[in-house]
């Protein structure tokens, strides 16, 4: 049975950016405030006509080309995402029709920020399951700006737009993806969250006037459950596995808030390795941490044989680690690898 990894990778941000001056006059704050605290400097947002299936379709279409396969060859595709194009059905659906991946199956993980990983666990079974060779695609999108109240400082700093693919198959031990650990504590639910909309409160007058449809969130818990988070995983995972700090080479994770990341990464001694997209692209939830992972791959920090570790953290609460040995995918011409890295940039 072979082992899971990375084909490719792909990323998308919408082209309008929202800076810090704008975000800032809307919330009672200066610039300078915003970037202090949170680190982040720009935002993405979708156009009027953009929904999460577009930002998703797109980020999908860089990670096929990055690993040099057609959509033809999907078996699977996994949408993770909180801001789905409908309450049903699946966004997946919606990416898959847009793709042309008329042979995969399409589904949708609803993780919050965590989404991603829990996708490329559903992703990573199903393909060790498989009778023959398989490719899946699994992919983070969010449209956050559609729920955002320009008011709120909270979350209007913080939450923007985007989406990232990765194109996962069979490749050669040792390399590939493993240790996953996943985890939930639904206590915790009404921390992040939008109130209505679902079935619990469908749209009406009253949420509407409410303001109900906006995410909402308790930024304080958030922070805690962050900074206790991902030094738990980093020490769970090094000793479920025997590894040191000096093991990881790189570390991919969600990104909440730069500022917070970089410091936490200082404190486990993983500054140095620790890719960080937020200040530029802000909170993109489930597209943050392979949004991350792209753009280590795009700028070429990885190599075959890396040691990567994975971690997230969302609402729900929901959180998870994995590791991934990176692994140049099997076959291909020199040709199609160059062709595959040009698709990246």
């Amino acid at each position: 049975m072979n082992a899971v990894g990375v084909w490719g990778t792909g990323r998308y941000v919408p082209s309008r950016v929202r800076g810090n001056a704008e975000v800032a006059a809307a919330v009672g704050v200066t610039a300078e405030w915003i970037v202090e605290r949170t680190g982040v400097r720009r935002r993405h947002v979708a156009a009027g006509e953009q929904a999460a299936s577009d930002l998703a379709a797109e980020a999908v279409r860089r990670a096929l080309a990055s690993a040099g396969v057609t959509a033809a060859q999907l078996g699977l595709l996994v949408c993770a995402t909180s801001t789905p194009d409908e309450l049903g059905p699946a966004t997946a659906c919606r990416v898959q029709a847009l793709v042309g991946a008329g042979n995969a199956v399409a589904l949708d993980v609803s993780a919050a920020c965590s989404g991603w990983l829990f996708g490329a666990k559903v992703a990573h079974d199903w393909l060790r399951e498989e009778d023959g060779p398989m490719l899946a695609v699994v992919v983070g999108v969010e449209a956050y700006s559609k729920f955002l109240d320009p008011a709120d400082r909270g979350t209007a700093v913080l939450f923007a737009d985007g989406a990232a693919a990765t194109v996962l198959g069979p490749v050669e031990p040792p390399g590939g993806l493993g240790g996953f650990r996943l985890g939930s504590d639904g206590t915790l639910a009404d921390r992040v969250l939008i109130p209505a909309g679902g079935s619990r409160r469908p749209a009406s007058r009253e949420t509407l006037a409410e303001g109900a449809h906006r995410i909402r969130m308790d930024g304080r818990t958030v922070s805690r459950f962050i900074r206790d988070a991902f030094p738990r995983m980093l020490h769970e995972t090094l000793e479920r596995h025997g590894l040191a700090v000096g093991d990881i080479d790189h570390v991919i994770t969600h990104q909440p808030n730069p500022v917070l990341l970089r410091r936490l990464a200082a404190e486990a001694g993983l500054a140095d390795r620790m890719t960080v997209v937020g200040d530029l692209v802000g909170n993109i939830g489930a597209a943050s941490a392979p949004y991350a992972l792209a753009t280590a791959h795009a700028e070429g920090l990885l190599q075959p044989g890396d040691l990567i570790l994975l971690t997230v953290f969302g609402a729900g609460m929901t959180w998870g680690s994995a590791l991934l040995r990176w692994s140049e995918p099997p076959g291909g011409t020199d040709h199609e690898r160059h062709e595959r890295k040009e698709a990246l940039s």
